[in-house]
């Protein structure tokens, strides 16, 4: 078990990871069952000011509750980060395709095609692609442990991180149960979020018409009304709980689509002098937040949201898990180790699968 600087957790700041330079050439595409063919002769075409914009790259990135095939998926936006992010891992945390709305209403645009062919084209250049189905994506779980165009289906999944430390991956829905607050407002609630998105989509059309960035209607009232909070609290509470049964460092989610990244005490069963807290880290979402977790070069947990007009990603929060790369070539650890800065590129993660 290894031990971590946890507190220096970054309130809101905003900024720009580094950049690196990288590239991942466009080779394969193949069609899904659940949606209308994937060209595979076409390439994803990214936009001129995207192509000439300098590349961000991290170690690892997750995704969740993209939400393919819902009308509110904001699949430009995703499509501008992944010609823009480069990654070693790229985790997909459940509800990526909406299964529950397409079989509702058939809406397959084509930024929606090109962003699974983009990430089809991910897995085929290299970067180790990992997809945990969500509730709306859930007849994809029985094919758990296999591989589809180089991308692995798994349950949960732990990646272990540039600093050794792990982290615990899964959607989250199975812990419904613990957040219900009634039927009533479960209703209530459901109704509302329809609603919530219908005001959302036409506020982000008014907006976009009049140069604003993107802003979530929806995101802003849920903040404030006091039975979505105590749901969300029992969400992150059931969550945390789970994973300590893990020997991991944190715990990443989705499902709830509100992005979260912060440390909670450990109960005393699972607590050491090493690790007294655990990470819980939510991705959010695509369809109101356009949210992700990203870990960096240097080993740093970062919640992000992605600036749709100045295609870079805005930190919002971060967690320091190591406080300089470790040296994988040295065996002395003096204090000229702890400067150099640029081993941790020279470390290959190897994530394993929870049982």
């Amino acid at each position: 078990m290894t031990g971590f600087d946890f507190r220096n957790i970054a309130p809101t700041v905003k900024g720009n990871t580094q950049s690196a330079k990288t590239d991942f050439s466009p080779t394969f595409n193949r069609s899904a069952h659940f949606a209308p063919s994937l060209d595979t002769s076409i390439p994803t075409q990214a936009s001129p000011s995207i192509l000439n914009l300098p590349h961000i790259t991290v170690n690892a990135l997750w995704l969740s509750d993209i939400h393919l095939g819902c009308k509110d998926c904001k699949a430009d936006y995703l499509l501008s980060l992944l010609a823009t992010v480069r990654c070693q891992h790229l985790y997909l945390v459940g509800d990526i395709v909406d299964l529950w709305a397409l079989k509702r209403k058939l809406h397959w645009p084509d930024s929606h095609n090109k962003v699974l062919q983009k990430i089809i084209e991910l897995a085929q250049n290299g970067t180790q692609v990992i997809y945990l189905p969500g509730n709306h994506d859930e007849l994809i779980k029985p094919y758990a442990e296999l591989s589809l165009w180089n991308i692995k289906i798994a349950r949960q999944h732990i990646h272990q991180g540039i600093g050794g430390h792990k982290l615990l991956m899964l959607h989250g829905d199975q812990f419904d149960a613990d957040v219900c607050v009634g039927r009533f407002y479960a209703m209530l609630g459901d109704n509302l979020y329809d609603l919530l998105l219908f005001l959302n989509r036409n506020l982000h059309s008014l907006r976009e018409r009049l140069g604003y960035p993107y802003w979530s209607l929806a995101s802003y009232i849920k903040s404030r009304v006091g039975k979505a909070q105590v749901a969300i609290g029992r969400y992150r509470q059931a969550v945390i709980d789970y994973a300590q049964h893990f020997d991991v460092d944190g715990v990443i989610c989705g499902h709830i689509h509100q992005p979260e990244l912060s440390t909670h005490p450990r109960a005393a069963q699972y607590s050491t002098p090493e690790q007294r807290q655990i990470i819980y880290a939510n991705d959010g979402d695509w369809v109101e937040n356009c949210s992700l977790i990203t870990e960096t070069l240097a080993g740093e947990l970062q919640l992000c949201r992605w600036n749709e007009q100045t295609l870079t990603l805005d930190i919002l929060q971060s967690i320091a898990l190591v406080q300089s790369p470790p040296d994988v070539n040295s065996t002395v650890h003096d204090k000229s180790a702890a400067r150099r800065t640029n081993t941790a590129q020279e470390l290959e993660s190897r994530p394993r699968d929870v049982a």
